[in-house]
């Protein structure tokens, strides 16, 4: 299930927003990336700043939109490959889009990546969490652990 919507000025010019307010149907990073593929799409890469304000402008519509939606991070397409932990100071540049996008455009909340044993990126949106250091926890990213249900 989602809300596909389409626009001309992207190189992808479909997205697709799924969220869910059921728990239980929350799912890990592999699950979403697979449940993109069989849709005939990838986990979103973000290229720019503008694609980047236009995915904003997507979830503010669909928090506008009456449809209950409350905190919950979205699962974008970076990714951390590789064994062990990330933890020396080239760990930022390890992550890489899943769709094989070159794209070096980031948005970390700041502090991010943590690296260590997170591995796979959400951007955030949870309106009611209490703003931290980077302000509020609302688009910007931050790795997680990939078996986290998002």
């Amino acid at each position: 299930s989602g809300q596909k919507v389409c626009y001309g000025a992207f190189k992808r010019s479909c997205y697709k927003l799924a969220y869910f307010q059921d728990l239980s149907r929350r799912v890990g990073f592999q699950e979403a990336r697979q449940a993109c593929e069989i849709d005939g799409g990838a986990l979103l890469s973000l290229e720019s700043e503008a694609e980047q304000q236009l995915i904003e402008n997507m979830l503010q519509n669909l928090t506008k939109s009456g449809s209950g939606i409350s905190d919950g991070d979205f699962w974008i397409g970076l990714w951390r490959s590789g064994d062990g932990l990330a933890t020396s100071s080239a760990c930022p540049d390890l992550y890489q889009w899943a769709d094989g996008s070159m794209s070096p455009f980031r948005n970390w909340y700041t502090d991010e990546p943590s690296c260590g044993s997170e591995a796979c990126v959400v951007m955030y949106h949870q309106p009611t969490a209490n703003p931290g250091l980077g302000g509020p926890y609302l688009y910007q990213w931050n790795d997680d652990r990939c078996n986290m249900k998002h």
